[in-house]
């Protein structure tokens, strides 16, 4: 799957990691739904820290169509709170 992180670039993420990335992304969605800023910014921080960490960075001049998007590092608890799902920004 391919994930945008805004501002940033492309990562190629298996679908195997699934699971690990639902754990931040869990993490988030508790801070979200709390109005939490602090929480809120150390899930966001751990989830994109994740798909850099899983993911394998596509050149800049890759053009490939994002499976996900997710919001930049210092995206606003209220811009997330608006992108957020029942299922928080992954799904699954």
């Amino acid at each position: 799957m391919i994930i945008r992180i805004l501002g940033e670039g492309q990562y190629d993420v298996t679908d195997a990691h699934l699971d690990e990335l639902n754990k931040p992304d869990s993490a988030l969605q508790s801070a979200a739904d709390a109005d939490d800023e602090a929480a809120f910014h150390t899930a966001l921080n751990a989830l994109l820290d994740t798909v850099r960490r899983l993911g394998t960075p596509l050149p800049d001049e890759a053009i490939t169509p994002s499976g996900l998007v997710l919001p930049e590092q210092d995206a606003s608890l209220t811009d997330v709170q608006a992108l957020l799902s029942d299922e928080g920004l992954i799904p699954g």
